[in-house]
């Protein structure tokens, strides 16, 4: 059986590493505020503060992911379950990959520059490219037939290597090698992958059941803030610390959704019908623009705290898309099953704005689980159209490319590029950038654009990390 691989899911991948990456590299303290995000910009004075509500464009790409991750189960494990593979099988290798996850999260938190070899900058960037090399033997899918035991040996090789430098490594400020210390981001994608994927598992052909999840998830969360609940002590109870907390749980409630969306989609893949939709044709630049304007409107009104105003301007905007989706058809019927799950949980979300004083991704909010989510679901319509219907090759190419190898593109700015540009002097002259905003921008899309390049590189060998 061939195995489906959706662009368009590659392409939302993309371009949220491709943001990732743009909002780690720019200059800090010279540009706008809806450059950063909203809790650290310059309304707080680049120092974290709780109290200021409403969100960023930055603050859509973490969540942005994890919906990419949540929608590529059903790709994955449905996959499998069709070729006969058995649950049990599936449910070892979710603990496998948030085990790898787990790893990766730790090893690259210790390798980064910034925390190896004090006073000697030559060593901790030759130290970082050497873990970069390390990632490709310990996660690389070999392609071509290989025994398995030949490529079990390499990889277990590379892992034995990678735990030699960790603890060989010289760290600032006499630091020693930790289990808690970790990259959080790639720390909750292992937490999403284990969690995400059982509960998707053993839930595959019941979708409401998986949604009773939530509020379950929900109640204990709620009630955990009642001194001496039994909810508070699971709250807080936790085997291994350094791994899972039950307040990792809470990106579930954009995880178990974008499931949803990976079913739609896949269905949609395998349809046999026509790939010609007239109607969608016609339709396509008017729901392109209206789910972008969705998009842009509650960027723009939560984070000016023009609440009433984005509400109604948004009731406004589903409504004419609504009116527009109608019709039958491949496309159309797909768009608006991501619809009718996008409105519900944008409108959802702007219900409990007020909840917890306000939209917020630190510390995340209800609001912000269920707006960001159903922006998400409005971002696939924009997506299926640019990827699927249009087939706009030249941008949607590369994207694909490094959303096919997102891990790579995540750690290439600072286990290569950043070290790669030192070693060969350039470095100097990209600190001058950093004192104006328009320069600022520009050496964030350098680095951002050589980082996508390694990951496109390696896409295009078919040398993918296993993670």
């Amino acid at each position: 059986m061939k195995k489906i691989r959706a662009a368009s899911l590659d392409v939302f991948r993309g371009v949220t590493i491709f943001g990732m990456i743009l909002t780690g590299s720019i200059s800090s303290r010279v540009l706008p505020a809806w450059m950063y995000h909203a809790q650290v910009g310059p309304r707080s004075k680049f120092a974290f503060d709780p109290s200021i509500y409403g969100i960023t464009w930055v603050d859509l790409i973490f969540p942005f992911f994890l919906f990419a991750m949540g929608a590529a189960f059903p790709f994955s494990m449905r996959g499998k379950l069709e070729r006969g593979v058995s649950k049990m099988s599936l449910a070892a290798d979710a603990l496998k990959r948030g085990a790898r996850l787990t790893f990766f999260a730790i090893f690259i938190q210790h390798l980064y520059p910034w925390n190896t070899f004090p006073g000697n900058p030559l060593g901790s960037r030759l130290a970082a490219l050497l873990a970069f090399v390390l990632l490709f033997v310990m996660f690389l899918r070999i392609p071509g037939k290989l025994n398995s035991y030949i490529r079990t040996g390499i990889e277990f090789a590379g892992y034995g290597l990678g735990v030699l430098l960790l603890v060989n490594t010289p760290y600032n400020n006499e630091a020693s090698f930790s289990l808690y210390q970790s990259n959080i981001i790639i720390l909750l994608l292992a937490n999403m992958a284990v969690f995400g994927m059982l509960i998707y598992l053993f839930t595959i052909d019941k979708p409401l059941h998986r949604l009773a999840v939530l509020p379950l998830l929900m109640g204990i969360y709620l009630s955990s803030k009642t001194e001496g609940s039994w909810a508070q002590a699971v709250f807080n109870h936790s085997l291994i610390p350094w791994f899972y907390g039950f307040g990792y749980l809470k990106y579930l409630f954009i995880v178990i959704p974008a499931t949803l969306a990976g079913e739609y989609l896949r269905s949609w893949l395998k349809s046999s019908e026509s790939l010609e939709d007239v109607i969608a044709r016609k339709k396509a630049p008017f729901v392109l623009v209206l789910t972008i304007s969705l998009l842009l409107l509650n960027l723009l009104g939560l984070y000016m705290r023009s609440l009433t105003l984005n509400l109604f301007g948004t009731l406004a905007l589903l409504l004419l898309l609504w009116y527009v989706l109608r019709g039958e058809g491949r496309f159309m019927n797909y768009w608006k099953q991501l619809f009718s799950i996008g409105a519900f949980l944008l409108v959802l979300g702007l219900c409990f704005e007020a909840f917890e004083g306000g939209i917020r991704k630190d510390h995340a909010t209800y609001s912000y689980y269920f707006v960001t989510s159903g922006l998400a679901f409005l971002m696939m319509i924009s997506f299926s159209i640019v990827c699927d219907l249009y087939q706009w090759r030249i941008i949607a190419k590369p994207l694909q490319y490094t959303g096919q190898n997102p891990m790579i593109a995540y750690v290439a700015p600072h286990l290569f590029v950043n070290p790669i540009l030192y070693l060969l002097g350039i470095s100097p002259y990209l600190a001058m950038l950093d004192s104006n905003p328009w320069t600022g921008l520009l050496k964030g899309l350098l680095i951002t654009l050589l980082s996508v390049g390694v990951a496109i590189f390696f896409s295009k060998k078919r040398w993918f990390w296993r993670t």
